[in-house]
């Protein structure tokens, strides 16, 4: 049994190491054929790990890249692909600081309904996409993209002016929020301040772990993503988990910009990150699916982000900050082809360990004469295959 878990911990694990290992160096490849020193540029950003502020901005950067992976990963436990993160996430911000805008509770009343908001306008933007799959055959990945588009288009006329637009100088904004709905956060004194809604994000990873895992629910969509007619069988709407996994992918999504819309910036305007969406599919495939590894995923991508500007600032050779978002891309190729390639050489391998015990208790049972030997070798035979 030992033996066993040790293997699985191995082939969990190679996967993202392996894709870490090819993508740095790819990028020292890179460096090397732009005549520059393939090392520094790592040293110099490891070095801003001992930086108090580096650090707060990527644990605020990384409780939204967290969210918006587990929206993404959702989707892929039922072997959906939800291309529309994006696009919930940003519909729901802008719809969550218009409420917040426009509406005054106390402070226990006031996050919950903005929190509110964000996941109805983000679930009710997925299950567009997941009704055309169900009813229309659409695939979710069209429906999505295309979903993507019109959101961008409906942000655009939510903050017209005539409409819930406050212009700011050159910048569009909602209007500043009610303080009401402004999130605590967690003050690191001359380096900044934890986004409060961090918490709300570790907590939302470990309700994803004990849905999946820990409920029947979680069951059917697991089984429904491995095997539609095998959940079909055994009396599982298909359709329906269809369904419900987009909302809930799309609830999950609409929380992802609420960490800096709550903890910072308190309106929505034409500033507002963009991108988290796709980042997330990223993150979800890095981590593989995994909220602890989507955890680990996250903090490394934030800490790309935060660390690269140090680049640019380097002495006497400076080095362009895109030099992270080109890793960035390439560990995202590497962790697809290494992680087909570790479930290859586990599938091997576990093919392999079982013909051996096989062959073994052929061997052992060859000795046998009569029914009983033969009923032995039969059970012994029917229990290694059964592992």
């Amino acid at each position: 049994m030992k033996k066993f878990d040790k293997e699985r911990v191995l082939l969990a694990v190679a996967g993202p190491v392996i894709a870490l290992v090819v993508a740095v160096a790819l990028t020292s490849v890179v460096l090397l054929a732009s005549g520059k020193n393939p090392i520094e540029p790592y040293t110099l950003m490891l070095e801003q790990i001992s930086y108090s502020d580096v650090q707060v901005l990527t644990i605020n950067q990384a409780g939204m890249y967290y969210l918006a992976a587990l929206a993404v990963a959702i989707g892929f436990r039922m072997n959906l692909f939800n291309i529309g993160v994006d696009g919930q996430y940003r519909l729901a911000a802008v719809t969550t600081a218009v409420v917040g805008a426009h509406v005054a509770l106390p402070a226990p009343l006031q996050i919950p309904l903005l929190m509110l908001v964000a996941m109805l306008t983000g679930a009710f933007w997925a299950g567009i996409a997941g009704i055309l799959k169900t009813t229309r055959g659409v695939s979710e990945v069209v429906a999505t993209i295309m979903l993507n588009a019109i959101a961008t288009s409906v942000i655009g006329y939510m903050t017209l002016t005539d409409n819930f637009g406050v212009p700011v100088g050159n910048n569009q904004t909602t209007g500043e929020m009610h303080k009401s709905g402004w999130f605590p956060g967690i003050s690191m004194g001359e380096s900044g301040e934890i986004y409060g809604f961090v918490i709300i994000a570790a907590l939302a990873g470990v309700l994803y772990w004990l849905v999946l895992n820990r409920t029947r629910f979680g069951f059917d969509l697991r089984a429904t993503g491995a095997s539609t007619s095998a959940a079909a069988a055994s009396g599982v709407n298909a359709k329906r988990m269809v369904l419900s996994a987009m909302l809930i992918s799309g609830a999950v999504a609409g929380l992802a910009g609420m960490p800096i819309l709550l903890g910072d910036t308190h309106t929505y305007s034409l500033s507002f990150p963009a991108g988290l969406g796709f980042t997330g599919i990223g993150i979800a495939l890095l981590g593989r699916n995994n909220p602890v590894g989507i955890a680990f995923a996250s903090l490394l991508w934030a800490f790309l982000d935060k660390a690269s500007p140090a680049l640019d600032y380097a002495t006497p050779v400076a080095y362009d900050k895109e030099i992270a978002v080109i890793m960035q891309g390439l560990i995202v190729i590497a962790v697809v082809v290494s992680y087909e390639a570790v479930r290859r050489w586990g599938l091997s391998r576990q093919q392999r360990r079982v013909g051996e015990e096989l062959a073994a208790a052929a061997r052992n049972d060859n000795g046998n004469d009569g029914n009983d030997g033969n009923d032995g070798n039969n059970d012994t035979v029917k229990e290694v295959a059964a592992r």
